[in-house]
């Protein structure tokens, strides 16, 4: 019996993550630093648009990077098997992306404690797969009540504690990864229904004949 690498986007995601917590650890350079966006912009600094994608890479100890991956380990095989090690790639990246812009952003405009700290960990991917998870089994023109369900309880959450607590936590990241996964539900849901409908079509055109 051998392993088997069953979920390549999920699993190297994991890994890269945990080596260079590791390399943080054991090194006396800040490695981190390369993986945390500030909420400021550096448009004439090459690394400033490396991290806008890296910072979900980054974890601020073993506690930070359990939590995340405890539920990406468990969610993401699920996704890639149903979307695709490219799609959920993807859909990992666009997320880091308008993550880091919108911590930039509500930053630099508003000043908030919990934005003005670099923001570093997956905790925005793991909404994103949280409620894109809350999709995958839905059929196209309704909304899933476990869409509903996961968005007043994990996002509400998040809301509340937004407006209600100081911490080192970017609720931020939360609510945006969380509204991202929606979108991508509803968006490869529709794209799925259309496809069927096409191979169906097809499928009925040649019976005809």
């Amino acid at each position: 019996m051998r392993l088997e690498y069953n979920s390549p986007t999920v699993l190297t995601f994991t890994i890269i993550s945990t080596i260079l917590l590791v390399i943080q650890s054991f090194s006396p350079i800040e490695v981190m630093e390369y993986f945390t966006i500030y909420s400021h912009w550096e448009f004439s600094n090459p690394l400033w648009y490396f991290r806008l994608f890296s910072h979900v890479l980054g974890h601020a100890d073993w506690n930070h990077l359990l939590g995340n991956f405890t539920f990406i380990l468990l969610i993401g095989p699920i996704l890639e098997e149903k979307y695709g090690s490219k799609d959920v790639l993807f859909m990992i990246i666009v997320t880091a992306f308008v993550t880091g812009i919108l911590h930039i952003i509500i930053g630099s405009l508003f000043g908030e404690p919990n934005t003005l700290q670099g923001l570093t960990g997956a905790s925005g991917i793991v909404f994103m797969m949280i409620l894109l998870s809350s999709i995958v089994n839905s059929k196209s023109g309704g909304i899933p009540m476990t869409f509903i369900l996961v968005v007043a309880l994990f996002l509400g959450k998040e809301v509340i504690t937004s407006v209600t607590t100081e911490d080192n936590i970017s609720q931020l990241a939360h609510i945006v990864g969380g509204i991202m996964g929606g979108m991508f539900g509803f968006y490869l849901r529709k794209a799925r229904t259309k496809e069927v409908q096409s191979v169906m079509d097809k499928a009925n055109k040649k019976t005809s004949v």
